[in-house]
């Protein structure tokens, strides 16, 4: 039965689509090649044109490489393979829904001032971090907003359900991942019941990340059951990276003025009822008050872009469905990252933490594979003093993405970067913490493909109380943890020569 599974099941039908395609390309390329000298010609022309252009591009350098080399080594095949596959923007249609949209948000999302002009008065550099975020995706910061900070995915489940139990108008979620088991049947169970009663429910999901996960077509089962349900770029098995363009943000909003994101999905195993990598370590935050604002606007904003259905954003703000009162606590600054604008967010929060850090900083993250700027950024703070410390996974969920992120401890490590294995399973949070008042958490991976081409997103936070939790977690984390040494590098070296073919297409994984 299982055999038949999956030699029926979804991926497998879509991967063989998909190497017929690339195998059919690779023999007419051989055989125009060898028909004709001009053909070839041609071809090297369009070749030489694309690497041309490629350097010219504004983009990162490292992806810029990835393409050029094998272009050089395949000549005719990599200069037209690159016109077939090397787009990372999303297609002209996401955008201009994507663009339309925004344009109508952009006004509900005004900076207060007087917020601004009192971080200023505190730490200057922190305002210009606040300021940045807020110019380049869009999303202001706020007080007034309670923040609650989970070390695993267990917890922040325990909240989640009984949040979406106290639902009175409406439920949004947005998630990457979706696999049937027992999280998402006891979240499923509330929603449908919670339609039923008459609140709005929503939920996106992407279909890339649920590919393998639910059946072809499962958000059609999920409307009949009442619940508003959309799809996320539907994965079409064709040569092209706009499949690429994924949802990978994990966003749920309760009636205006409870929120939650971090890097959990709703799967059994990152709440350890299903064991895939030893002990799943993932992290999240809850808050409620007026910075849930900016997640709802998240939501909102993919949500009509895709199935326009809300003309006044103002009905959902936090106070109005609000009955408890919120106290403050300090300021946080909930902010998305797209493939859309050119900016890279995501990265630029991180290395605006690293660069202003005085003591330490303490970063979890699932997998490390970083430019040339996080590189110079992690090595020169450390070589400034600061106490920069890295967990990765002890148990990788991906070999030769572990081998990568490895790849890259030598040259850390030779800057005084001390770097963890998380020894009892996999990690899979994404946090960075510095110097006991500045923290993100969210759904940005240091990988080219979270900081490049996903749309994410992330809560930065100053001052809030939950830093001391996140500060006391990361400490926690690393006594369970396996430092790596450079004795252990050495011991490695037989495995330099891949690594070094890896990095160099890195961006392309």
């Amino acid at each position: 039965m299982k055999v038949l599974r999956v030699l029926f099941s979804r991926m497998l039908i879509v991967g063989l689509m998909i190497l017929f395609q690339f195998a059919i390309f690779v023999y007419l390329l051989s055989e125009f090649s060898h028909d004709s000298r001009i053909i070839a010609f041609i071809g090297n022309m369009i070749s030489a044109f694309v690497v041309l252009w490629i350097i010219n591009k504004r983009e990162n350098p490292a992806y810029k490489l990835a393409w050029i080399i094998p272009i050089l080594i395949f000549n005719i095949a990599g200069g037209i393979l690159y016109l077939v596959l090397g787009n990372k923007k999303p297609s002209k249609d996401m955008r201009l829904r994507l663009e339309r949209v925004h344009k109508k948000i952009s006004k509900y999302l005004k900076q207060n001032e007087e917020i601004l002009e009192e971080v200023k008065n505190k730490d200057k550099i922190i305002y210009g971090h606040v300021n940045y975020i807020n110019n380049a995706s869009g999303y202001p910061m706020h007080k007034n907003t309670e923040t609650k900070y989970y070390s695993l995915g267990e917890y922040y489940y325990a909240d989640l359900i009984e949040e979406l139990k106290k639902a009175k108008k409406y439920i949004f979620m947005e998630y990457f991942i979706i696999a049937e088991g027992e999280m998402w049947n006891s979240i499923l169970e509330i929603l449908e019941q919670k339609a039923k009663e008459g609140l709005d429910v929503r939920l996106m999901y992407d279909d890339m990340g649920c590919l393998s996960l639910l059946p072809y077509g499962y958000f059609k089962e999920l409307e009949r059951k009442g619940i508003k349900c959309i799809a996320f770029n539907t994965f079409k098995p064709l040569l092209s990276l706009v499949m690429n363009n994924r949802d990978h943000r994990k966003i749920a909003v309760i009636d205006g003025h409870t929120g939650f994101t971090g890097g959990i999905n709703l799967a059994d195993e990152y709440i350890n009822k299903k064991e895939r990598f030893g002990h799943w370590k993932d992290t999240g935050v809850m808050l409620k008050g007026e910075g849930v604002w900016n997640l709802t606007m998240m939501f909102l904003e993919m949500w009509n872009a895709n199935r326009q259905t809300d003309s006044d954003f103002s009905i959902y703000r936090p106070k109005i469905h609000q009955v408890e009162t919120t106290l403050s606590d300090g300021y946080v600054q909930p902010y998305g990252d797209s493939p859309l604008d050119g900016e890279v967010v995501g990265e630029n929060v991180y290395l605006n933490i690293i660069n202003s850090a005085k003591e330490y900083v303490y970063i979890f993250t699932p997998y490390l594979i970083i430019d040339n700027e996080m590189m110079t950024a992690l090595c020169l703070a450390a070589k400034r003093g600061v106490n920069v410390k890295i967990v990765t996974p002890g148990i990788p969920d991906k070999k030769t993405v572990f081998k990568l992120t490895r790849s890259y401890y030598g040259e850390l490590l030779d800057a005084g970067v001390k770097i963890y294995e998380y020894t009892p399973g996999f990690i899979h949070a994404k946090v960075f913490i510095c110097d006991d008042e500045v923290a993100t958490v969210g759904t940005i991976n240091m990988d080219y493909r979270s900081l490049f081409l996903h749309f994410e997103c992330g809560v930065y936070m100053y001052k809030c109380r939950c830093i001391n939790d996140i500060k006391q977690d990361a400490l926690d984390t690393i006594s369970k943890s396996r430092e790596f040494s450079k004795k252990d590098i050495k011991d490695g070296r037989r495995n330099s020569l891949w690594q070094a073919i890896l990095r160099v297409f890195a961006p392309l994984m």
